[in-house]
């Protein structure tokens, strides 16, 4: 193990690395569309950032988690007697594979699990290896999120799913079905006490992660799966007979004002802070907003969906990758696979955007004192594990475009999701 008998020294910097229009994607890949978790623009802009040459370790990641990695960072750079760089990227996707292209980029990336196929296909990111009973004590749906090809390509620090929150004073209980939380909302709209029966993202663009629950109901979704569970991108299930059944769905929601395209990531948890509306689909990285404004919520599972089942939540998992080009490799290895997994460094990553820890120990003892993480696992039962193929890059922008016109009513749900569909295959079949 490389050490230093120096001091230990952390060290965040920020910079601004440039977004390629090739990297546009569902927002997943970088803040889901969501001015709730949209990165911040780092200040002190570099046209070509490189790492810094002096450090031992560097790790890249977005703005909302830099702060806290690098206290944890501080911990390890203290065990090594090693310097350790956090960098705010504001596209790590992107950034990342093209630093690291060159040689410039980090020894470590935090990043959620849908850009492991992309990180493999550009041959940027090295497989993990966790002991199997390292293994054993993770989520397992975080694991396998992480995984690609048979391979562990990354360690989890957390698992994330959306759910339904809702305003306590104006819906005291939780609404078992949509019919159920649209005719409360419609009354409570009525009555004066709200402004909108619901929110959730959608934006004049569209938004493809809050829209499949709405698919998934009825049996629809991103792509069909091989028999091993995998997904196959050979074959879309984007305008199959459920994930039509939820674009209808989704037009009457619209024909209704019940979802609007004037809501999106950039107003939508403003909105709920300010009362506007009893209920909020939304994940855990709004909580803490929504605390700071006073309100009283609660967070249940999504409702039943008419003549289907749930809406069923897409499953995130957000893992710290070792580079295929990292400078030292061994001290990359050692913090991602012997340093992260601990239950004090997953209890701590927690406190940025307070999603549910990974490590089964660590989820167990903040469930026990912190009742939303409890809730927002029970809420993520039945969902499935966000796609980590490279084909989900060329899903997210047509099927967000083509549920915004669904839902403004610009366009009938059945012809323009078979639309998407053929702009996705061919997207796909141009890579």
């Amino acid at each position: 193990m490389q050490t230093r008998s120096s001091a230990a020294v952390i060290t965040l910097t920020t910079l601004v690395l440039a977004t390629s229009a090739c990297g546009q994607t569902h927002q997943a890949s970088s803040s889901k569309n969501s001015g709730a978790r949209a990165t911040t623009p780092a200040q002190l802009p570099t046209k070509d950032p490189t790492r810094e040459t002096e450090a031992d370790l560097v790790i890249w990641c977005d703005n909302q988690r830099a702060s806290v990695i690098a206290d944890f960072a501080n911990t390890f750079a203290e065990e090594q007697k090693i310097r350790v760089v956090v960098q705010v990227a504001t596209d790590v996707r992107q950034a990342f594979t093209d630093a690291t292209h060159v040689g410039k980029g980090p020894d470590i990336v935090v990043g959620p699990h849908d850009l492991v196929g992309p990180f493999v296909q550009n041959a940027v990111v090295t497989p993990v290896n966790l002991p199997p009973d390292t293994v054993r004590k993770f989520n397992p749906s975080a694991i396998a999120g992480a995984t690609f090809g048979g391979q562990l390509y990354g360690t989890p620090y957390a698992v994330e799913n959306i759910a339904l929150v809702r305003n306590t004073d104006l819906a005291p209980d939780a609404p078992a079905t949509v019919e159920d939380m649209v005719a409360q909302g419609k009354k409570i709209v009525a009555d004066g006490r709200a402004k909108l029966p619901l929110i959730q993202a959608v934006g004049k663009v569209g938004d493809a992660y809050y829209i499949y629950p709405w698919m998934a109901a009825y049996g629809g979704g991103f792509f069909e799966r091989k028999d091993n569970g995998e997904y196959d991108a050979t074959r879309l299930a984007v305008s199959n007979p459920g994930s039509i059944k939820g674009a209808d769905l989704l037009a009457r929601m619209g024909r209704e004002k019940v979802l609007s395209t004037n809501v999106a990531g950039e107003n939508a948890d403003a909105l709920f802070d300010a009362g506007d509306a009893p209920f909020f689909i939304t994940g855990p990285w709004s909580i803490d907003k929504a605390k700071k404004a006073g309100i009283k919520y609660a967070i249940s599972n999504l409702p039943v969906a008419p003549g289907g089942e749930s809406l069923k939540s897409l499953l995130g998992v957000q893992l710290f990758y070792v580079s295929a080009k990292a400078r030292n490799s061994a001290l990359a290895e050692e913090f991602v696979t012997s340093f992260v997994p601990r239950k004090e460094t997953q209890i701590g990553l927690f406190q940025t955007g307070r999603r549910p820890p990974a490590l089964t120990e660590a989820y167990e003892e903040i469930a026990r004192r912190d009742p939303d993480v409890k809730a927002w696992h029970e809420a993520a039962h039945g969902g499935a594990p966000m796609p980590n193929i490279p084909a989900m890059n060329a899903v997210w922008g047509p099927l967000g475009q083509a549920s915004a016109d669904v839902i403004s009513g610009a366009a009938r749900p059945a012809e323009r999701f078979a639309a998407a569909a053929a702009e996705i295959s061919s997207a796909i079949n141009r890579r």
